[in-house]
């Protein structure tokens, strides 16, 4: 996707280029961006008594969740959700498209997550999936894996349902990269009574507009979204969960939930999910294209 101040195209399956431009700030974008995010603002403040008064007389608050979910709205998403959401004890494996991923899926579910570290730099988003148990992690920090696997393991310990995006990455919603297994590590062996619950979120045919993908800085992203006018729909498939137990190391269960993942995307899309376009260094992804190309160069 282009990035601010550039324009540029998402490839739409075997079909022409879909034109993906920078939103021009003008007065209409500007009066949006501002109206949507005093409603945000307005949104958190209110929610913040609540929120402390909850935690006084129990550990868990449900108003992260709700505030998660009212921005979600407020930015323009009408989440439908499809199937039932484990609530705890449960381990969601998703596709990632957009840091709008964290509040659409968080007000559906409740779920707590794993999500790349610059989601914690998005305003507002950040700070509330702080406040939903969020543990960033920073993909490039191999050093620093066994201590997210330790916040991971507490948080599973709490009884949370956890989220994760395994792979590694946003796409464009019409690819899906292989899964890393780092993060799966919990699961060796995985806590009693826990559940593995893969997860489909569905921008439609909105998907390569909301994708936050390429060199895009994650503001301009956010400013990108907040200033589209109208709304846009968001389908998240709860698929059905599966017992960790039953498959041998934490790659095996990767594959399981990336393969029900697949289907589904295959199912929504009315084809088979497209290679995605960029490189992802996280995962050793290489489009099938620039592979060839760099086999053709070494020849």
């Amino acid at each position: 996707m282009a990035s601010s101040g550039q324009s540029g195209s998402v490839q739409s399956g075997s079909g022409p280029a879909t034109p993906v431009r920078a939103t021009r700030i003008g007065l209409a974008e500007s009066l949006r961006i501002q109206g949507r995010l005093a409603l945000i603002i307005l949104v958190v403040l209110a929610s913040l008594p609540l929120h402390y008064l909850c935690r006084a007389v129990s550990r868990h608050s449900p108003m992260p969740r709700l505030v998660l979910r009212a921005i979600a709205r407020i930015v323009g998403a009408r989440v439908r959700v499809v199937g039932t959401p484990l609530r705890r004890d449960a381990f969601l494996l998703a596709n990632h498209v957009s840091w709008l991923d964290i509040p659409a899926l968080a007000g559906a579910s409740g779920t707590a997550f794993v999500a790349k570290a610059e989601v914690a730099r998005v305003p507002v988003v950040g700070w509330l999936a702080r406040l939903n148990h969020t543990v960033f992690v920073q993909r490039e920090a191999r050093l620093g894996v066994a201590a997210q696997i330790n916040a991971l393991s507490e948080a599973l310990a709490d009884n949370h349902a956890v989220a994760i995006f395994p792979e590694g990455t946003t796409t464009d919603g019409q690819s899906l990269l292989p899964f890393k297994t780092a993060m799966l590590k919990v699961l060796e062996p995985a806590p009693p009574g826990i559940l593995v619950q893969p997860v489909l979120i569905d921008y439609g045919p909105m998907a390569p507009i909301i994708g936050w993908v390429g060199d895009e800085p994650g503001l301009a992203n956010a400013l990108r979204l907040l200033a589209r006018p109208g709304s846009f729909p968001v389908a998240i498939h709860f698929l059905e969960p599966f017992s960790p137990d039953g498959h041998a190391g934490r790659k095996a269960i990767a594959a399981e939930a990336r393969a029900r993942i697949e289907a589904a995307l295959e199912l929504a899309l009315g084809r088979p999910p497209r290679p995605f376009a960029l490189p992802v260094e996280a995962v050793r992804y290489v489009p099938p294209a620039e592979a060839h190309d760099r086999a053709a160069g070494e020849d």
